[in-house]
């Protein structure tokens, strides 16, 4: 099976239900709400599945793409996915295992762009969303995308972040956090 992303490459998925892909609309919906800061960002992609955000992110000419996901059978699609669509000025990196376990393991790292889509059920948001506020990941002037179902979610809390946007795509939404201003 194969996924189709910016500039009609395709990419390589998993089959079964492993990963849950981010649907194209809720994919194009968020680069063109992020359009114009892509170029040249450091971009995290945490839960990654097929890979198709961090893809789509080396397409229009992020910097740095660095990926986290616990499959194994997943990291090895997303590498070969990544090493298709990045040029050589383009750094990424799969890292795999647990995500709490690992984002410790980018402390002195920021990005510009954070994309989070863990399952919908895994209970993970609030744990990840204050990881990321602790270890300070999140560039002053960046923004993190959470997915999750537009049915009964409760947005977490995060300490000097704000809620900048929200968007709702059928069954799925997606929250946007930032810094507070003046913080």
């Amino acid at each position: 099976m194969s996924l189709r992303i910016y500039g009609h490459r395709h990419l390589k998925t998993l089959p079964g239900k492993d990963t849950r892909p981010t649907s194209s609309r809720v994919r194009e919906a968020i680069f063109n709400i992020w359009q114009g800061t892509i170029a040249d960002c450091r971009w995290l992609d945490l839960c990654t599945g097929t890979g198709a955000m961090g893809a789509e992110a080396l397409c229009r000419g992020a910097r740095v793409v660095i990926g986290m996901e616990k499959s194994p059978r997943a990291c090895h699609i997303i590498q070969q996915n990544w090493q298709q669509v990045a040029d050589e000025l383009q750094q990424w990196q799969i890292i795999r295992g647990d995500i709490l376990q690992q984002l410790p393991k980018l402390v002195g790292q920021q990005f510009d762009r954070i994309y989070f889509d863990p399952p919908y059920a895994s209970g993970l948001y609030h744990q990840v969303l204050e990881a990321i506020a602790r270890y300070q990941l999140l560039d002053v002037q960046g923004e993190i995308a959470v997915e999750h179902s537009s049915q009964g979610w409760v947005a977490p809390t995060i300490a000097n972040w704000e809620i900048c946007r929200e968007k709702v795509y059928g069954s799925t939404a997606v929250t946007f956090y930032r810094y507070v201003e003046g913080w």
